[in-house]
Protein backbone atom coordinates (compact mmCIF):
# COMPACT_ATOMS: atom_id res chain seq x y z
CA UNK A 1 0.00 0.00 0.00
CA UNK A 2 3.14 2.70 0.79
CA UNK A 3 4.80 1.79 -2.13
CA UNK A 4 1.57 1.98 -4.36
CA UNK A 5 1.18 5.35 -2.90
CA UNK A 6 4.98 6.09 -3.26
CA UNK A 7 4.44 5.79 -7.48
CA UNK A 8 1.11 7.59 -7.18
CA UNK A 9 2.66 10.60 -5.92
CA UNK A 10 5.95 10.13 -8.42
CA UNK A 11 3.35 10.17 -10.98
CA UNK A 12 1.39 13.10 -9.64
CA UNK A 13 4.81 15.12 -9.51
CA UNK A 14 6.11 14.74 -12.75
CA UNK A 15 2.36 15.54 -14.50
CA UNK A 16 2.45 19.00 -12.17
CA UNK A 17 6.22 19.61 -13.73
CA UNK A 18 5.36 19.39 -16.88
CA UNK A 19 2.51 21.61 -16.86
CA UNK A 20 4.87 24.30 -15.26
CA UNK A 21 5.77 27.29 -17.79
CA UNK A 22 9.28 28.99 -18.14
CA UNK A 23 10.84 31.17 -20.27
CA UNK A 24 14.73 32.23 -19.99
CA UNK A 25 17.71 30.36 -19.31
CA UNK A 26 17.39 26.05 -19.83
CA UNK A 27 16.90 24.21 -16.56
CA UNK A 28 16.99 20.84 -15.62
CA UNK A 29 13.85 19.62 -13.21
CA UNK A 30 12.09 15.87 -13.03
CA UNK A 31 9.98 17.41 -15.48
CA UNK A 32 12.84 17.44 -18.29
CA UNK A 33 14.79 20.00 -20.24
CA UNK A 34 13.22 23.38 -20.09
CA UNK A 35 12.87 23.56 -23.76
CA UNK A 36 9.92 21.01 -22.96
CA UNK A 37 7.89 23.44 -21.40
CA UNK A 38 5.51 26.32 -22.46
CA UNK A 39 6.26 29.76 -21.82
CA UNK A 40 3.28 31.92 -20.96
CA UNK A 41 1.40 33.65 -23.40
CA UNK A 42 0.83 36.89 -23.10
CA UNK A 43 -2.46 38.81 -24.21
CA UNK A 44 -3.10 42.69 -23.21
CA UNK A 45 -6.02 44.42 -23.72
CA UNK A 46 -5.66 48.64 -23.42
CA UNK A 47 -9.22 50.56 -24.04
CA UNK A 48 -8.68 54.15 -24.52
CA UNK A 49 -10.60 56.63 -22.51
CA UNK A 50 -12.47 53.44 -20.88
CA UNK A 51 -13.47 54.66 -17.24
CA UNK A 52 -13.17 52.08 -14.42
CA UNK A 53 -17.10 52.47 -13.56
CA UNK A 54 -18.49 51.86 -17.27
CA UNK A 55 -17.90 47.69 -16.85
CA UNK A 56 -20.26 45.94 -15.10
CA UNK A 57 -17.86 44.31 -13.19
CA UNK A 58 -17.37 47.82 -11.89
CA UNK A 59 -20.88 48.45 -10.73
CA UNK A 60 -22.29 50.01 -14.37
CA UNK A 61 -25.76 48.70 -14.71
CA UNK A 62 -25.88 50.14 -18.17
CA UNK A 63 -23.32 49.61 -20.11
CA UNK A 64 -23.14 45.61 -20.80
CA UNK A 65 -19.62 43.75 -20.75
CA UNK A 66 -20.34 40.26 -20.50
CA UNK A 67 -16.68 39.28 -21.38
CA UNK A 68 -14.71 41.26 -19.42
CA UNK A 69 -17.00 40.70 -17.06
CA UNK A 70 -16.37 36.77 -17.74
CA UNK A 71 -12.40 37.81 -17.07
CA UNK A 72 -13.01 39.40 -13.29
CA UNK A 73 -14.55 36.04 -12.03
CA UNK A 74 -11.71 33.74 -13.62
CA UNK A 75 -8.73 36.30 -12.76
CA UNK A 76 -8.09 39.40 -10.37
CA UNK A 77 -10.01 42.86 -10.14
CA UNK A 78 -7.80 45.41 -8.89
CA UNK A 79 -10.16 48.41 -7.19
CA UNK A 80 -7.03 50.82 -7.36
CA UNK A 81 -5.50 50.69 -10.28
CA UNK A 82 -4.29 54.09 -11.73
CA UNK A 83 -2.98 55.32 -15.23
CA UNK A 84 0.47 56.96 -14.83
CA UNK A 85 -1.30 60.36 -16.16
CA UNK A 86 -4.86 61.78 -16.98
CA UNK A 87 -3.88 61.45 -20.91
CA UNK A 88 -3.05 58.75 -23.20
CA UNK A 89 0.06 59.09 -24.54
CA UNK A 90 1.96 59.44 -21.84
CA UNK A 91 0.67 56.23 -20.59
CA UNK A 92 0.91 54.11 -23.13
CA UNK A 93 4.14 55.05 -22.77
CA UNK A 94 4.55 53.74 -19.08
CA UNK A 95 2.78 50.63 -20.06
CA UNK A 96 4.91 49.25 -22.59
CA UNK A 97 8.23 50.58 -20.85
CA UNK A 98 7.52 50.05 -17.45
CA UNK A 99 8.70 53.20 -16.60
CA UNK A 100 7.44 56.65 -15.40
CA UNK A 101 6.34 59.50 -18.18
CA UNK A 102 8.90 61.72 -17.11
CA UNK A 103 11.75 59.32 -18.10
CA UNK A 104 10.56 58.94 -21.10
CA UNK A 105 9.50 62.94 -21.79
CA UNK A 106 6.26 62.05 -23.17
CA UNK A 107 4.36 63.57 -20.58
CA UNK A 108 0.93 64.97 -22.76
CA UNK A 109 -0.98 63.33 -25.68
CA UNK A 110 1.50 63.50 -28.96
CA UNK A 111 -0.27 66.13 -30.51
CA UNK A 112 -0.75 68.97 -28.26
CA UNK A 113 0.59 72.26 -28.48
CA UNK A 114 4.06 72.66 -27.50
CA UNK A 115 4.61 76.31 -25.46
CA UNK A 116 6.02 77.77 -28.68
CA UNK A 117 3.11 77.16 -30.15
CA UNK A 118 1.16 78.24 -27.05
CA UNK A 119 -2.30 80.30 -28.08
CA UNK A 120 -4.62 79.44 -24.99
CA UNK A 121 -5.34 82.36 -22.26
CA UNK A 122 -3.30 80.14 -19.35
CA UNK A 123 -1.62 81.37 -16.44
CA UNK A 124 1.36 78.81 -17.37
CA UNK A 125 3.14 77.75 -20.19
CA UNK A 126 2.75 74.00 -20.30
CA UNK A 127 6.15 72.21 -20.33
CA UNK A 128 7.55 70.67 -23.84
CA UNK A 129 7.11 67.31 -24.07
CA UNK A 130 8.75 64.29 -26.44
CA UNK A 131 6.85 63.28 -29.66
CA UNK A 132 7.75 60.19 -29.89
CA UNK A 133 9.19 57.30 -28.23
CA UNK A 134 13.25 56.60 -28.30
CA UNK A 135 14.82 53.76 -29.87
CA UNK A 136 16.63 53.39 -26.61
CA UNK A 137 13.45 52.90 -24.72
CA UNK A 138 12.98 49.18 -24.11
CA UNK A 139 9.46 47.95 -24.69
CA UNK A 140 7.23 44.44 -23.43
CA UNK A 141 7.69 43.66 -27.39
CA UNK A 142 11.75 43.94 -27.80
CA UNK A 143 12.24 42.24 -24.26
CA UNK A 144 9.71 39.03 -25.41
CA UNK A 145 10.75 38.94 -29.20
CA UNK A 146 13.95 38.78 -27.90
CA UNK A 147 13.22 35.77 -25.43
CA UNK A 148 12.07 33.75 -28.42
CA UNK A 149 7.84 35.18 -28.59
CA UNK A 150 6.15 36.28 -31.51
CA UNK A 151 4.93 39.68 -30.95
CA UNK A 152 1.82 41.20 -32.59
CA UNK A 153 0.28 44.68 -32.42
CA UNK A 154 -3.34 45.76 -33.24
CA UNK A 155 -4.89 49.39 -32.83
CA UNK A 156 -3.59 52.48 -31.43
CA UNK A 157 -0.27 53.47 -31.30
CA UNK A 158 0.11 57.05 -30.62
CA UNK A 159 3.78 56.93 -29.68
CA UNK A 160 5.66 58.54 -32.67
CA UNK A 161 4.97 58.43 -36.46
CA UNK A 162 7.39 57.12 -39.55
CA UNK A 163 10.30 55.65 -38.25
CA UNK A 164 8.87 55.30 -34.36
CA UNK A 165 6.34 53.08 -35.24
CA UNK A 166 5.48 49.75 -33.83
CA UNK A 167 7.03 47.54 -36.00
CA UNK A 168 10.41 49.35 -35.24
CA UNK A 169 10.13 49.30 -31.30
CA UNK A 170 10.07 45.19 -31.35
CA UNK A 171 6.66 44.29 -33.54
CA UNK A 172 6.88 41.11 -35.93
CA UNK A 173 3.33 42.61 -37.04
CA UNK A 174 1.21 46.11 -36.69
CA UNK A 175 -2.18 46.10 -37.74
CA UNK A 176 -3.54 49.37 -37.38
CA UNK A 177 -1.12 51.54 -35.44
CA UNK A 178 -0.22 55.16 -36.28
CA UNK A 179 1.17 58.26 -35.14
CA UNK A 180 -2.79 59.76 -34.25
CA UNK A 181 -4.78 59.13 -31.60
CA UNK A 182 -7.54 58.20 -33.06
CA UNK A 183 -9.56 56.43 -35.89
CA UNK A 184 -9.54 59.55 -38.09
CA UNK A 185 -8.98 58.27 -41.86
CA UNK A 186 -11.79 57.18 -44.09
CA UNK A 187 -15.16 56.14 -42.76
CA UNK A 188 -13.38 56.14 -38.90
CA UNK A 189 -14.56 53.29 -36.89
CA UNK A 190 -15.73 51.67 -40.30
CA UNK A 191 -14.30 50.64 -43.49
CA UNK A 192 -12.93 51.70 -45.04
CA UNK A 193 -10.59 53.10 -42.88
CA UNK A 194 -8.07 55.12 -44.87
CA UNK A 195 -5.26 53.64 -42.53
CA UNK A 196 -2.09 52.65 -44.24
CA UNK A 197 -1.29 49.99 -41.61
CA UNK A 198 -4.73 48.50 -41.76
CA UNK A 199 -5.79 47.30 -45.16
CA UNK A 200 -9.70 47.66 -45.79
CA UNK A 201 -12.71 45.22 -45.52
CA UNK A 202 -15.99 45.29 -46.98
CA UNK A 203 -17.68 48.33 -46.68
CA UNK A 204 -19.36 49.04 -43.26
CA UNK A 205 -16.98 46.72 -41.44
CA UNK A 206 -16.48 47.24 -37.91
CA UNK A 207 -12.85 48.39 -36.51
CA UNK A 208 -12.88 47.01 -33.03
CA UNK A 209 -14.27 43.28 -34.60
CA UNK A 210 -11.04 43.43 -37.43
CA UNK A 211 -8.53 44.27 -35.18
CA UNK A 212 -9.59 40.91 -32.81
CA UNK A 213 -10.35 39.27 -35.97
CA UNK A 214 -6.32 40.07 -36.51
CA UNK A 215 -5.52 39.31 -33.45
CA UNK A 216 -7.02 35.94 -33.58
CA UNK A 217 -5.52 34.74 -36.59
CA UNK A 218 -2.38 35.09 -35.34
CA UNK A 219 -3.28 32.90 -32.04
CA UNK A 220 -4.03 30.46 -34.41
CA UNK A 221 -1.18 30.45 -36.85
CA UNK A 222 1.22 31.01 -33.66
CA UNK A 223 -0.29 28.57 -31.11
CA UNK A 224 2.79 25.78 -30.89
CA UNK A 225 5.21 28.99 -30.07
CA UNK A 226 4.96 31.57 -26.91
CA UNK A 227 3.64 34.87 -28.15
CA UNK A 228 2.67 38.50 -27.47
CA UNK A 229 -1.12 39.97 -28.34
CA UNK A 230 -0.53 43.46 -27.58
CA UNK A 231 -4.33 45.17 -28.01
CA UNK A 232 -4.23 49.05 -27.09
CA UNK A 233 -8.36 49.25 -28.61
CA UNK A 234 -9.12 52.54 -30.90
CA UNK A 235 -11.99 52.45 -29.01
CA UNK A 236 -13.65 54.10 -26.91
CA UNK A 237 -11.93 57.59 -27.77
CA UNK A 238 -14.05 60.15 -30.03
CA UNK A 239 -15.34 60.03 -32.01
CA UNK A 240 -18.41 58.81 -31.19
CA UNK A 241 -19.33 56.14 -33.35
CA UNK A 242 -21.55 53.02 -32.84
CA UNK A 243 -23.10 50.20 -34.85
CA UNK A 244 -26.38 51.00 -35.96
CA UNK A 245 -28.04 47.92 -33.79
CA UNK A 246 -26.20 48.40 -30.84
CA UNK A 247 -26.97 52.04 -31.11
CA UNK A 248 -30.59 51.46 -30.97
CA UNK A 249 -30.44 49.11 -28.26
CA UNK A 250 -29.04 51.57 -25.84
CA UNK A 251 -31.70 53.98 -27.09
CA UNK A 252 -34.02 51.29 -25.91
CA UNK A 253 -32.58 51.30 -22.58
CA UNK A 254 -32.17 54.68 -21.84
CA UNK A 255 -35.42 55.36 -22.81
CA UNK A 256 -36.69 53.22 -19.75
CA UNK A 257 -34.21 55.41 -17.23
CA UNK A 258 -36.06 57.29 -15.12
CA UNK A 259 -33.10 59.79 -14.77
CA UNK A 260 -31.14 61.44 -17.83
CA UNK A 261 -28.15 64.05 -19.11
CA UNK A 262 -27.54 65.13 -15.26
CA UNK A 263 -24.41 67.32 -15.18
CA UNK A 264 -22.87 69.45 -12.22
CA UNK A 265 -20.29 71.34 -11.59
CA UNK A 266 -16.79 71.04 -12.11
CA UNK A 267 -14.99 74.26 -13.36
CA UNK A 268 -14.50 75.23 -15.74
CA UNK A 269 -16.80 72.66 -17.20
CA UNK A 270 -19.60 70.27 -16.63
CA UNK A 271 -18.95 66.77 -15.59
CA UNK A 272 -21.94 64.26 -16.63
CA UNK A 273 -23.29 62.24 -13.40
CA UNK A 274 -25.41 59.54 -15.09
CA UNK A 275 -24.20 56.86 -17.34
CA UNK A 276 -27.17 57.01 -20.75
CA UNK A 277 -25.30 57.83 -23.68
CA UNK A 278 -26.55 55.18 -26.26
CA UNK A 279 -23.98 55.54 -28.66
CA UNK A 280 -21.11 55.24 -26.09
CA UNK A 281 -22.26 52.30 -24.50
CA UNK A 282 -22.68 50.64 -27.94
CA UNK A 283 -19.01 51.50 -28.16
CA UNK A 284 -17.89 49.89 -24.99
CA UNK A 285 -20.05 46.41 -25.91
CA UNK A 286 -18.69 46.51 -29.03
CA UNK A 287 -15.08 46.65 -27.08
CA UNK A 288 -16.70 43.99 -24.99
CA UNK A 289 -17.58 41.63 -28.06
CA UNK A 290 -13.87 41.94 -29.47
CA UNK A 291 -12.35 41.26 -25.95
CA UNK A 292 -14.85 38.26 -26.00
CA UNK A 293 -13.49 37.18 -29.76
CA UNK A 294 -9.91 36.73 -28.60
CA UNK A 295 -10.51 35.04 -25.35
CA UNK A 296 -12.92 32.93 -27.30
CA UNK A 297 -9.78 32.32 -30.03
CA UNK A 298 -7.60 30.80 -26.99
CA UNK A 299 -10.25 28.73 -26.05
CA UNK A 300 -10.46 26.80 -29.11
CA UNK A 301 -7.38 26.69 -29.31
CA UNK A 302 -6.35 25.52 -25.91
CA UNK A 303 -4.02 28.06 -24.55
CA UNK A 304 -6.66 29.66 -22.01
CA UNK A 305 -4.44 28.08 -19.25
CA UNK A 306 -1.39 29.02 -20.84
CA UNK A 307 -1.83 32.33 -21.31
CA UNK A 308 -1.98 35.81 -19.01
CA UNK A 309 -4.50 38.35 -19.80
CA UNK A 310 -4.20 41.63 -18.61
CA UNK A 311 -6.98 43.69 -19.20
CA UNK A 312 -6.66 47.91 -18.33
CA UNK A 313 -7.25 51.15 -19.70
CA UNK A 314 -4.88 54.76 -20.21
CA UNK A 315 -6.70 56.84 -18.40
CA UNK A 316 -10.39 57.72 -17.18
CA UNK A 317 -13.78 58.12 -19.12
CA UNK A 318 -14.11 61.60 -21.20
CA UNK A 319 -16.87 63.54 -18.60
CA UNK A 320 -16.57 66.77 -18.99
CA UNK A 321 -15.49 67.47 -23.00
CA UNK A 322 -15.88 66.01 -26.63
CA UNK A 323 -19.65 65.43 -25.90
CA UNK A 324 -19.10 64.28 -22.32
CA UNK A 325 -20.25 60.35 -23.00
CA UNK A 326 -19.89 58.89 -19.67
CA UNK A 327 -20.16 59.66 -16.41
CA UNK A 328 -16.95 58.07 -13.67
CA UNK A 329 -19.03 58.20 -10.15
CA UNK A 330 -18.72 58.54 -7.59
CA UNK A 331 -15.26 59.02 -9.10
CA UNK A 332 -14.43 63.12 -9.39
CA UNK A 333 -14.30 64.34 -12.74
CA UNK A 334 -12.47 62.39 -15.67
CA UNK A 335 -9.77 62.17 -18.51
CA UNK A 336 -7.38 64.99 -18.49
CA UNK A 337 -8.02 65.79 -14.22
CA UNK A 338 -5.82 64.90 -11.65
CA UNK A 339 -8.64 63.52 -9.64
CA UNK A 340 -9.29 59.74 -9.13
CA UNK A 341 -12.35 60.04 -12.73
CA UNK A 342 -9.22 60.69 -14.59
CA UNK A 343 -6.24 58.36 -13.12
CA UNK A 344 -8.21 55.52 -11.64
CA UNK A 345 -8.86 52.90 -14.62
CA UNK A 346 -10.30 49.21 -14.77
CA UNK A 347 -7.70 46.28 -14.30
CA UNK A 348 -8.01 42.47 -13.99
CA UNK A 349 -5.35 39.94 -14.41
CA UNK A 350 -6.29 35.97 -15.20
CA UNK A 351 -4.04 33.07 -15.66
CA UNK A 352 -5.74 30.23 -14.71
CA UNK A 353 -3.52 27.96 -12.38
CA UNK A 354 -1.30 30.70 -10.84
CA UNK A 355 -3.88 33.33 -10.03
CA UNK A 356 -7.09 32.47 -8.34
CA UNK A 357 -9.95 33.16 -9.88
CA UNK A 358 -12.86 35.92 -8.53
CA UNK A 359 -10.98 37.93 -6.19
CA UNK A 360 -10.40 41.56 -5.95
CA UNK A 361 -7.72 43.30 -4.47
CA UNK A 362 -7.17 46.91 -3.13
CA UNK A 363 -3.66 47.48 -3.84
CA UNK A 364 -2.79 50.06 -5.44
CA UNK A 365 -1.14 49.52 -8.24
CA UNK A 366 -0.01 51.70 -11.66
CA UNK A 367 0.66 51.38 -15.77
CA UNK A 368 4.12 51.07 -14.55
CA UNK A 369 3.98 47.47 -12.75
CA UNK A 370 2.61 45.64 -15.70
CA UNK A 371 5.76 45.48 -17.79
CA UNK A 372 7.87 43.79 -14.55
CA UNK A 373 4.97 41.45 -14.22
CA UNK A 374 5.17 40.32 -17.38
CA UNK A 375 8.61 39.75 -17.11
CA UNK A 376 8.39 38.00 -14.01
CA UNK A 377 5.84 35.20 -15.36
CA UNK A 378 7.56 34.99 -18.40
CA UNK A 379 11.17 34.77 -16.31
CA UNK A 380 13.44 37.52 -18.55
CA UNK A 381 15.39 39.94 -17.09
CA UNK A 382 14.82 43.69 -17.53
CA UNK A 383 18.14 45.42 -18.52
CA UNK A 384 20.46 46.45 -15.84
CA UNK A 385 21.11 49.97 -18.08
CA UNK A 386 17.29 50.85 -18.22
CA UNK A 387 16.18 50.18 -14.33
CA UNK A 388 12.24 50.20 -14.82
CA UNK A 389 9.69 52.06 -12.21
CA UNK A 390 7.35 49.76 -11.90
CA UNK A 391 7.42 46.56 -9.46
CA UNK A 392 6.59 43.15 -10.47
CA UNK A 393 2.39 42.23 -8.93
CA UNK A 394 3.58 38.21 -9.73
CA UNK A 395 3.52 37.26 -5.98
CA UNK A 396 0.88 39.33 -4.92
CA UNK A 397 -1.15 37.51 -8.01
CA UNK A 398 -0.10 33.87 -7.38
CA UNK A 399 0.55 33.95 -3.65
CA UNK A 400 -1.87 36.96 -2.30
CA UNK A 401 1.20 38.16 -0.63
CA UNK A 402 1.14 42.22 0.60
CA UNK A 403 1.79 44.69 -2.28
CA UNK A 404 4.67 46.78 -2.34
CA UNK A 405 4.70 49.70 0.37
CA UNK A 406 5.71 52.81 -2.09
CA UNK A 407 4.08 55.81 -2.60
CA UNK A 408 2.20 56.96 -6.42
CA UNK A 409 3.36 60.16 -8.02
CA UNK A 410 1.67 61.85 -11.18
CA UNK A 411 3.43 65.01 -12.79
CA UNK A 412 1.05 65.78 -15.02
CA UNK A 413 2.93 70.08 -16.19
CA UNK A 414 -0.24 70.59 -19.38
CA UNK A 415 -3.48 71.60 -19.66
CA UNK A 416 -5.92 69.24 -21.40
CA UNK A 417 -8.37 69.43 -23.29
CA UNK A 418 -10.73 68.81 -20.50
CA UNK A 419 -10.72 71.32 -18.61
CA UNK A 420 -7.79 70.04 -16.12
CA UNK A 421 -4.77 72.34 -15.37
CA UNK A 422 -1.31 71.68 -14.38
CA UNK A 423 -0.46 69.62 -11.27
CA UNK A 424 1.02 66.83 -9.81
CA UNK A 425 -0.46 64.46 -7.49
CA UNK A 426 0.87 61.53 -4.91
CA UNK A 427 -1.08 58.76 -3.25
CA UNK A 428 0.61 57.05 -0.13
CA UNK A 429 -1.46 54.62 2.64
CA UNK A 430 -5.10 55.88 1.27
CA UNK A 431 -3.72 59.93 1.38
CA UNK A 432 -3.87 61.95 -1.43
CA UNK A 433 -2.65 65.23 -2.30
CA UNK A 434 -2.62 67.13 -5.05
CA UNK A 435 0.04 70.13 -6.38
CA UNK A 436 -2.16 72.42 -8.29
CA UNK A 437 0.79 74.62 -10.03
CA UNK A 438 -1.15 77.76 -10.69
CA UNK A 439 -0.80 79.60 -7.66
CA UNK A 440 0.77 76.82 -5.61
CA UNK A 441 -2.36 75.45 -4.82
CA UNK A 442 -2.98 72.24 -2.71
CA UNK A 443 -5.90 69.89 -2.19
CA UNK A 444 -5.76 66.52 0.41
CA UNK A 445 -7.59 63.82 0.64
CA UNK A 446 -8.28 60.93 2.29
CA UNK A 447 -9.71 58.52 -0.40
CA UNK A 448 -10.97 55.43 1.86
CA UNK A 449 -13.84 57.81 3.72
CA UNK A 450 -13.59 60.35 1.12
CA UNK A 451 -13.57 58.25 -2.53
CA UNK A 452 -15.20 61.22 -4.27
CA UNK A 453 -12.71 63.75 -3.27
CA UNK A 454 -15.22 66.60 -1.96
CA UNK A 455 -13.60 67.48 1.50
CA UNK A 456 -10.01 69.18 1.01
CA UNK A 457 -8.18 68.17 4.45
CA UNK A 458 -5.13 70.69 3.54
CA UNK A 459 -5.63 73.19 6.18
CA UNK A 460 -6.07 70.52 8.92
CA UNK A 461 -3.20 68.16 7.88
CA UNK A 462 -0.43 71.07 7.55
CA UNK A 463 2.66 67.60 8.49
CA UNK A 464 0.96 65.56 6.66
CA UNK A 465 0.96 67.67 3.71
CA UNK A 466 4.26 68.99 3.87
CA UNK A 467 6.01 65.42 3.92
CA UNK A 468 3.92 64.68 1.70
CA UNK A 469 4.97 67.39 -0.83
CA UNK A 470 8.47 66.61 0.71
CA UNK A 471 8.19 63.01 -0.84
CA UNK A 472 6.56 64.85 -4.09
CA UNK A 473 8.96 66.92 -4.96
CA UNK A 474 12.18 64.20 -4.29
CA UNK A 475 10.31 62.30 -6.65
CA UNK A 476 10.55 64.68 -9.16
CA UNK A 477 13.80 65.50 -8.73
CA UNK A 478 14.15 61.89 -8.95
CA UNK A 479 12.40 61.25 -12.71
CA UNK A 480 13.53 64.30 -14.22
CA UNK A 481 10.14 66.39 -14.44
CA UNK A 482 10.21 69.38 -16.29
CA UNK A 483 8.00 72.37 -14.80
CA UNK A 484 6.20 74.84 -16.70
CA UNK A 485 6.75 78.33 -16.68
CA UNK A 486 5.11 81.33 -16.57
CA UNK A 487 3.06 82.54 -19.79
CA UNK A 488 3.46 86.51 -20.86
CA UNK A 489 0.58 86.32 -22.88
CA UNK A 490 -1.63 85.42 -19.52
CA UNK A 491 -4.52 88.12 -19.48
CA UNK A 492 -6.35 87.97 -16.47
CA UNK A 493 -9.70 89.84 -17.79
CA UNK A 494 -10.20 87.12 -19.90
CA UNK A 495 -9.33 83.77 -17.93
CA UNK A 496 -11.93 81.34 -17.57
CA UNK A 497 -13.65 81.36 -14.24
CA UNK A 498 -11.10 78.20 -12.74
CA UNK A 499 -11.56 77.61 -9.07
Amino acid sequence: MIRHSFYLTLISLLLIGHQVCFAGESRETAAGPASERRAPNIVMFIVDDLGQKDLGCYGSTFYETPNVDRLATEGVRFTNAYATCPVCSPTRASLITGRYPQRTQITDYIGAAQPAAWKRNTKLLPAPYALQLAHDELTMAEYLREAGYATFFAGKWHLGGDGYLPETQGFDINMGGLAQGGPYGGDKYFSPYGNPKLPDGPKGEHLPDRLATEASKFIEANQSKPFLVYFPFYSVHTPLMAREDLKLKYQKKRAGLTQTDVFADEPPRKVRMTQDHAVYAGMVEAMDQAVGKVLKSLDDCGLTNDTLVIFTSDNGGLSTSEGSPTSNQPLRAGKGWLYEGGIRTASIVRWPGHVTAGTTSDVPIASIDYLPTVLDACEVKPKQDRPLDGVSLLTLLTRSEAGPNRALCWHYPHYGNQGGAPGAAILRDGWKLIEWFEGDRVELFHLPTDESEKSNVAGTEAARVQSMREELHAWQEQVGAIHPTVNPAFDASKADGRK
